[in-house]
């Protein structure tokens, strides 16, 4: 994808291990903010994740299919360095409730010490999403609740096929 030398890059970055509604939300309306944003997912195999990096990134691929200005990628590392090699200016965050605000205020000064180019926007999700996590995803369905609504269908369906259907995950 061609990119415009002024255009406003965003990276969103995570595991999206799954991906929620919640993470949907933030992606659309940081897509309406900026020219394009970049779902970073990181590789990080320590921290056990559920889905591979590969169904990870095609999940999310498929969710945002129809959005041009949605971009998925993979990456590890510092953040700050990644974020200067798509050309990005901004790093999008999640601020589901004041417990996030601690950790994502100091990695944000880090990132500034590290790149003063680089700003931290802090975006708070929607309202119904707000308690929402997909470590929080993967429990209830691992004990046979219900997770529709709170993760794309495609992603709902990915959990019983990975998990068996009907048979909760366990985690």
């Amino acid at each position: 994808m061609t990119t415009s030398p002024s255009a406003r890059i965003a990276v969103y970055p995570g595991t999206f291990d799954p991906l929620t509604n919640g993470h949907v939300d933030i992606i659309q309306r940081g897509a309406a903010l900026f020219d394009r944003i970049v779902v970073a997912i990181l590789v990080n195999p320590a921290k056990a994740p559920l889905f591979t990096v590969e169904e990870r990134v095609e999940m999310t691929r498929a969710a945002f299919k129809s959005q041009p200005d949605v971009e998925v990628d993979t990456f590890d590392g510092l953040l700050v360095e990644y974020a200067r090699q798509r050309q990005a200016t901004v790093i999008v965050r999640g601020l589901r409730a004041i417990s996030d605000f601690e950790n994502e205020m100091q990695m944000a000064l880090m990132n500034r010490h590290l790149s003063s180019t680089i700003e931290t926007v802090l975006m708070m999700p929607a309202e119904a999403y707000t308690y929402l996590s997909s470590r929080l995803v993967k429990e209830v369905f691992a004990l046979g609740g219900s997770v529709r609504g709170l993760v794309p269908e495609l992603v709902e369906a990915r959990l019983r096929e990975k998990t068996g259907v009907g048979s909760g995950l366990r985690v």
